[in-house]
């Protein structure tokens, strides 16, 4: 199994605060969010490579990062062409651009770089190994106002996706999907398929939302906490909340 934690993203919404340091980067109670992700990753005995896959805008950035993180997984920078927001090649291109890179031929775990969860990473596997189907890891963020800003899943007692909705005006559901995904290896030409349709390649969500229909899909729920890193409040409150629980002893 192989693993990538996107961070290809130019993080307008934060402003200032990502300018010239990229969201993965950017610290929580002192180590770089991305510290956290390669944590969870690298307790996954399955998984023998971690790709980070950024822009060439943050090269240097990532590379200098990873000369102070030690694990005991390989990992690789992937570097997309982009500079600037207006070059970048979305989400899913960047999904098929690893996969045409890499040579990809593994089941593949995707992590998006300005994620922050609590739960159990081999939970997530474990379930996987279960269902043998694509799973995406879901939150139930619980209010209809934070729903609307999110990816938005439907799913049926056996936890399969029956409805997915891209920043619903309406949502049918509060559970949010979490940027977290993973891709058995006979599935990822389904990827390739979507993008040669010409469909969107950045959001995630508009990929799902064609997926589902298509193929089986399960979700992942967890109650554990997540922070999506998408705004300064969401980065200040993630901070709040390692601050406090470094301060504990917890972490």
């Amino acid at each position: 199994m192989k693993a990538v934690i996107l961070a290809g993203g130019f993080a307008k919404r934060l402003g200032a605060l990502a300018e010239n340091t990229p969201k993965p980067l950017l610290p929580i109670a002192g180590k770089p969010v991305i510290e956290y992700i390669l944590r969870k990753i690298e307790a996954i005995k399955d998984i023998d490579m971690i790709y980070i896959q950024t822009n060439k805008k943050f090269e240097m950035y990532f590379s200098e990062e990873l000369k102070k993180i030690k694990t005991k997984k390989e990992i690789k920078l992937v570097i997309e062409p982009a500079m600037e927001e207006r070059e970048k090649i979305g989400a899913i291109g960047a999904w098929e651009f690893l996969i045409r890179k890499e040579n990809i031929n593994d089941d593949l775990l995707s992590v998006s770089g300005d994620n922050l969860f609590e739960f159990n990473l081999k939970k997530f596997i474990d379930f996987y190994k279960e269902k043998g189907t694509v799973v995406i890891g879901l939150y139930d963020v619980g209010r209809i106002e934070e729903a609307r800003k999110l990816g938005i899943a439907q799913i049926d007692k056996n936890n399969r996706i029956i409805g997915f909705e891209e920043k619903p005006e309406n949502p049918k559901s509060t559970l949010a999907s979490t940027g977290i995904y993973i891709y058995p290896k006979e599935k990822l030409k389904l990827i390739l398929k979507y993008l040669s349709e010409g469909n969107n390649p950045d959001e995630p969500g508009y990929f799902l939302m064609w997926l589902y229909k298509r193929e089986t899909v399960h979700g992942f729920t967890f109650s554990e906490k997540w922070f999506d890193i998408g705004s300064i409040e969401t980065y200040e409150e993630a901070n709040r909340y390692y601050e406090k629980k470094l301060h504990s002893g917890l972490s």
